[in-house]
């Protein structure tokens, strides 16, 4: 007679079926090619957050950030090789699923996926072109930025991964050397400007005057280690833990003191005596063309960033076609508001106005303090005047912060760094202030349009909210819609009103624009047309009214980021020519929150996408009101 089977059997082989199935589901899904294809992006989301704590660490991804909050990335060459070919095969995957099966939403997420991993792939002959290490990033900077911004400091197990993450400093900056190595023996080398600004960077961070000191002599010694970035955002945050003792706090701080002093500051030591060794052998040519098959490089830089086919010669003559209509403009402006000097260029009367006194703050610690809450000012005021242009805002709140003065000398003007995923920091807005006197009144609205609201916050936080698609569709991948959509708010503030009666602010909206035009022209003045670094800075100068430092710094930019300063004007000229054509298409039935809605609620796309969704929004918004018009 066979056993009966109770309710404790059929419960706990019930259990046991369906902890079988949720295994073989994990196992299919990290090592094998998912069954849905929503399982497959999320996939290739998690294995790039796995594989890289510090991402982990900048996003606050919720649940795995405490898993890896104590590493650091590793960039090994065969590291990095084995995740290149890993994305290649993440790529022949996706390609296997069939596309016409798929939903509309999947359709769009596959297509833009694609476009992703098609461009790294492409890519793959400039393996080791680019410069890793330069004025406006790389692990020098960008780890300290880390450890500072988005490393959390709660409670004991936070500190002792702060101090296990500083101990590893050394490990990552020989792999470093090694990478540059390679790169080196391939011919790529850097500018010799760029080693000269790396190298002061470097020594300023662990306290030597200028490159040419010499470390081993402590007089000049000009700053301690208790007054390094990595040692007082220690200090100032476990000081606010409640729940930690003060000798225990005591304890940790020499801790970080020690591996700052021991590990940290040789780990930059070394950095700096790899450079300035390979100074002696860099050439003062700054395009790309002059790297192996530097030309091919460049098309291919200009087509990731700008997201469309493109040529430099095209891209050039949009510049110069810009700068000449936005000059007229302004022009127009100047006259009207007296400015009649003809004997005068565009650039020298912008710089004459940048100096009157009534356009500038203090240059000093109250300055500083004083553009901070205009930035502020300003964005509290936008932010209360949009509901006819928008039904949609971010959750995430924006901060104004100083650029940290220890990489103000070689960043941009300003940045925006997004919100955690975990909600645990809001959107910021970095303003560098190492002259008070480079933030100008009048252009100041513009940045903070740019910047803030609505652009880069309004954007970037709408996007790293959406629900309902895959992780990787709330990452800005793509530049050009990303920096085109900045750019297309500082028009819209101006069509919606927010410079009326304030000529001053519309020239300072034109003069960033201006800024952008110019871009196109100097990028493929400098990597295409072999144009040296001097008379890039003369045609911006002459064009922008920037100062020869602001114009320097950029340009230098440009040499490092080729293609990069391109994407601005190429992508809000995209957003605005679809905006005509909605326009043109929808009539009066056109609605400028739902034409923003379309942009902003699918994320970062590339601009052929973009083109797709319009049109789909267009037909979509027609068939509605055709059906509405029915019996």
């Amino acid at each position: 007679m066979a056993k009966k089977r109770t309710w404790k059997f059929w419960t706990s082989r019930t259990i046991l079926i369906i902890i079988a199935l949720g295994l073989f589901w994990l196992g299919n899904l990290i090592w094998f090619r998912p069954f849905n294809i929503k399982h497959f992006y999320d996939k290739v989301f998690v294995e790039l957050a796995l594989e890289s704590p510090e991402l982990t660490t900048s996003m606050g991804i919720p649940f795995l950030y405490d898993r890896s909050k104590d590493e650091l990335d590793d960039i090994s060459d065969a590291k990095q090789w084995e995740s290149f070919n890993k994305m290649k095969e993440n790529y022949e995957t996706l390609m296997s699923y069939d596309f016409e099966g798929q939903s509309e939403a999947n359709k769009l997420n596959t297509k833009i996926l694609a476009f992703y991993l098609e461009g790294l792939i492409e890519g793959e002959p400039f393996f080791y072109h680019g410069y890793p290490v330069n004025q406006m990033g790389g692990v020098q900077s960008s780890l300290p930025s880390l450890m500072e911004n988005a490393h959390k400091l709660r409670n004991e197990s936070d500190a002792e991964a702060y101090i296990t993450r500083l101990s590893k400093f050394d490990n990552k900056f020989d792999q470093l050397i090694e990478n540059l190595k390679i790169g080196e023996s391939k011919g790529i080398i850097p500018p010799k400007f760029v080693i000269d600004r790396v190298l002061d960077e470097m020594n300023g961070f662990i306290g030597v005057k200028n490159s040419t000191d010499t470390l081993q002599d402590s007089n000049k010694v000009v700053s301690p280690v208790k007054s390094n970035i990595l040692y007082t955002n220690f200090e100032l945050k476990i000081d606010k833990i409640e729940n930690i003792s003060q000798e225990e706090k005591d304890a940790y701080k020499k801790q970080v003191e020690e591996e700052i002093k021991t590990t940290v500051f040789e780990a930059y030591k070394n950095l700096i005596t790899y450079f300035e060794q390979l100074k002696e052998k860099a050439t003062t040519d700054d395009g790309v063309w002059k790297l192996p098959n530097g030309e091919a490089y460049y098309r291919l830089q200009l087509k990731e960033r700008t997201t469309t086919d493109l040529d430099p010669e095209e891209v050039h003559q949009i510049g110069l076609s810009e700068v000449a209509r936005i000059k007229s403009e302004m022009q127009h402006i100047l006259v009207t508001e007296g400015y009649t000097d003809t004997t005068k260029t565009l650039g020298a009367k912008i710089q004459e106005l940048n100096k009157e006194e009534r356009f500038l703050f203090p240059n000093n610690d109250e300055g500083r303090q004083m553009v901070l809450d205009e930035y502020d000012r300003i964005l509290a005021e936008i932010s209360t005047g949009l509901d006819e242009a928008f039904d949609i805002r971010p959750k995430a709140g924006l901060e104004v912060k100083r650029v940290p003065e220890f990489k103000e000398e070689g960043s941009a003007g300003a940045y925006y760094n997004r919100p955690a995923m975990d909600g645990s920091r809001g959107g910021i807005f970095y303003a560098n202030l190492r002259n008070v006197h480079e933030s100008v009144k009048f252009g100041m609205k513009t940045l903070a349009y740019h910047e803030g609201i609505p652009g880069h916050h309004f954007q970037i936080a709408i996007q790293s909210e959406l629900e309902g698609v895959p992780i990787f569709r709330t990452i800005g991948l793509f530049t050009a819609y990303i920096e085109g959509w900045a750019l297309y708010s500082e028009q819209l503030a101006w069509e919606l009103g927010f410079y009326k009666n304030d000529p001053f602010g519309n020239l300072g909206r034109l003069q960033a624009e201006m800024f952008r035009a110019v871009r196109l022209v100097v990028d493929t003045g400098i990597h295409y047309k072999k144009w040296t670094r001097e008379q890039a800075i003369e045609y911006m100068v002459l064009n922008t009214g920037m100062t020869t430092t602001e114009v320097t710094t950029e340009i230098e930019r440009y040499i490092v980021w080729p293609g990069q300063a391109c994407a601005y004007k190429i992508g809000m000229m995209k957003i605005l020519e679809l905006r005509e054509k909605a326009k043109k298409k929808l009539g009066n039935t056109f609605d400028l929150k739902d034409f923003h809605n379309a942009v902003l609620k699918n994320g970062a796309v590339p601009l052929d996408i973009l083109e797709e969704i319009i049109d789909a929004y267009i037909d979509d918004t027609l068939a509605k009101n055709e059906g509405s018009k029915e019996p």
